[in-house]
């Protein structure tokens, strides 16, 4: 008999920490490597989040709390759904978890059964398609296209649906190609659920603050009401607020979905942080400005990335309109070799040598669903990104 479970088989290590762990390969070598892969904002977590932090300590806010969280955050959780999107839901029907990844995991745990299936837009974060095997679900992916400026359409959504599918899964703006979808184009996905009642959307808008230009930022159950009874908003104060550390993530739903999720929670870890819960007040119930700095920061660095990395030889980088990753091409460098000749075959074979080569870290595309393509994380300085895209450049140029 095994002692591991069957339903470790079917689920796929992280290729974000495996190009990590390369990198730190490399760099255990002596070599200097600029790594751009992992998703994680460069700056610090803003001052009045930590003092509201250091205040609960010493209240002595250091117990157990309830499991879907503190009334307060629950409060300012609902209050900010009203603020921003436009979403009446009451504090009751929210919930709080250890990050984003966790409501996402409940929300599966606590509605698939084996055979139900989930539409995946691809490219997509690592991460859905392996919860939803871990949950018993059957992960469907419908494709998108870089001449859609990776979008879902609603005629894959209408192809990938059938009578088992529970949930859509959609990112918004989107790990991994920062492409946002306006409020004209979630419409259309919606005019297709509307068609197929069994279907439950699950939106993830973890990115919601890092969006640029005019961009008009929308979410579904906004654009399209009769969605909200059917619909699991979930974000968390992770990127916006650079409070990745204190793993704190939320969702608003309908009331049975959200006791559901409290159910699978209450055996799983209990309540949040206490201290982090409390910090999370603060960031939702408290100054903004930090936001829009950091966001204008953002879209500098995409701006100095996406030039560049068009610049170079066989890529073509589309301009995203949110979060703070690129999700260029590189299919006019497949059948290429290096001046080694070592053929580059796939988008794997790209980021590999690209990172033997140039000490550049990036994750390949087909890693997230959709490939020849290669992430590129644009949270850091700019002098890196300027020196990590001269390397890109020249490692293409290098290619015959």
């Amino acid at each position: 008999m095994a002692f591991l479970a069957d339903a470790l088989s079917r689920v796929k290590p992280s290729a974000t920490i495996a190009v990590s762990q390369k990198k730190r390969e490399l760099e255990a070598q002596g070599l200097k490597v600029i790594g751009l892969e992992m998703g994680e904002p460069d700056f610090d977590t803003p001052d009045n989040v930590k003092e509201a932090a250091i205040a609960a300590i010493r209240r002595g806010e250091t117990k157990y709390t309830p499991v879907s969280g503190i009334k307060p955050l629950r409060e300012a959780i609902a209050a900010k759904f009203k603020r921003e999107n436009n979403l009446d839901y009451d504090w009751t029907q929210t919930i709080v978890g250890t990050g984003g990844k966790h409501i996402l995991f409940n929300a599966l745990m606590a509605t698939l059964n084996p055979g139900d299936e989930v539409v995946i837009p691809s490219p997509y974060w690592v991460s859905y398609p392996e919860m939803v095997a871990l949950c018993g679900g059957t992960p469907v992916f419908a494709q998108t296209t870089l001449e859609d400026n990776f979008k879902l359409k609603a005629e894959a959504l209408e192809a990938a649906i059938t009578p088992k599918t529970k949930w859509l899964i959609l990112n918004s703006p989107s790990n991994p190609s920062g492409a946002a979808y306006t409020g004209d184009e979630l419409k259309v996905i919606a005019d297709v659920l509307l068609k197929h009642p069994q279907v439950w959307v699950l939106t993830d808008d973890m990115y919601e603050h890092l969006i640029y230009g005019d961009f008009q930022y929308r979410t579904i159950a906004e654009v399209e009401p009769k969605l909200i009874d059917r619909t699991l908003t979930m974000n968390g104060v992770s990127k916006a607020y650079a409070m990745t550390g204190w793993r704190i993530g939320y969702a608003a739903g309908p009331i049975e979905l959200i006791k559901a999720m409290d159910k699978i929670q209450s055996q799983q870890t209990s309540g949040t942080s206490s201290v982090s819960q409390w910090a999370a007040v603060e960031a939702l119930n408290g100054p903004q400005d930090f936001v829009a700095k950091n966001k204008a920061i953002f879209q500098s660095r995409r701006d100095l990335v996406v030039s560049m990395l068009n610049q170079a030889t066989g890529i073509n980088c589309p301009t995203p309109e949110g979060a703070f990753y690129v999700y260029p091409s590189c299919a006019g460098l497949i059948g290429k070799k290096t001046e080694s000749g070592k053929v580059i075959e796939t988008d794997e074979d790209f980021v590999t040598e690209l990172l033997l080569s140039e000490q550049v870290a990036v994750v390949h595309g087909s890693a997230f669903g959709l490939g020849p393509n290669f992430r590129i994380s644009y949270a850091t300085s700019e002098e890196l990104l300027e020196e990590a895209c001269k390397r890109i450049q020249r490692f293409a140029a290098s290619l015959r």
